[in-house]
């Protein structure tokens, strides 16, 4: 979970962040937009939006434990349409690998500890702008296909070491699901998101909205000890909150 400033809260609510955060009705997100490609009748499946960075190692969980959990109960929908908070542009610098990596510890040992198998320093990348390219473009196929785009990206860095910043790394996910997209356009779809994002009040990544209303990281219960040491917990309360709004 990280804030506009790149760096866990020592505090952060699991609940709903209020009315800053609420989709309004006619967002393409809503409950009552329509298709779009199409003649405009026929409504969207369900959308929940989430704001985050695909370096974030907290999206990363979020994320996974959103779609395992629907799939659980056997639902199709809503689908995730993850959106681009680019901390990077937020703080001025890339993550760092190192950095990154000392979250990870506190995040298996209890949220977590089926994932991150495949985390690798080396091959950490310097940027997300060319994967928010990627994954935009896969939206535009269909909601479907960006969710997939969206985790596999996700998966790529966090499972299987890849460096996703890298050009034949996005090629070959978007060779496999016949997508055309640009890498150089990364840096306008981030700057377009995180503008909208400060705009309806995200707080970090990632940030999801439901149309009951906004969560910052809803499955996690994340601050410091009285030593100043990460802790990071799942948090089912706050999880169940959220998927009751996002189920709704």
């Amino acid at each position: 979970m990280r804030r506009s400033d790149g760096l866990p809260p020592r505090w952060v609510p699991a609940r709903p962040v209020g009315s800053l955060a609420r989709v309004p009705p006619d967002h393409p997100s809503g409950p009552s937009a329509t298709d779009g490609h199409g003649s405009g009748d026929a409504p969207v499946p369900p959308t929940v939006e989430v704001f985050a960075d695909v370096l974030c190692p907290f999206a990363h969980v979020g994320l996974r434990r959103f779609v395992d959990r629907r799939d659980e109960l056997g639902r199709t929908g809503p689908r995730l349409r993850v959106r681009a908070w680019p901390l990077e542009l937020i703080n001025g610098r890339p993550l760092q690998a190192d950095h990154v990596a000392d979250e990870l510890d506190p995040i298996r040992h209890d949220a977590a500890p089926c994932q991150f198998a495949g985390f690798d320093l080396v091959h950490f990348p310097t940027t997300s702008l060319p994967a928010f390219a990627l994954t935009a473009a896969a939206y535009e196929v269909s909601d479907e296909i960006g969710e997939r785009i969206a985790l596999e990206v996700r998966d790529a860095l966090f499972e299987r070491g890849l460096d996703v910043g890298d050009r034949p790394v996005l090629d070959e996910l978007a060779r496999r699901h016949g997508i055309a997209y640009d890498a150089e356009a990364g840096r306008a779809v981030a700057e377009a998101d995180l503008a909208e994002g400060r705009d309806r009040g995200v707080v970090g990544s990632p940030h999801f909205f439901t149309p009951d209303g906004g969560f910052f990281c809803p499955s996690l219960d994340v601050h410091r000890d009285e030593h100043d040491q990460l802790v990071v917990h799942r948090d089912p309360e706050g999880f169940d909150r959220f998927l009751a709004a996002a189920l709704a």
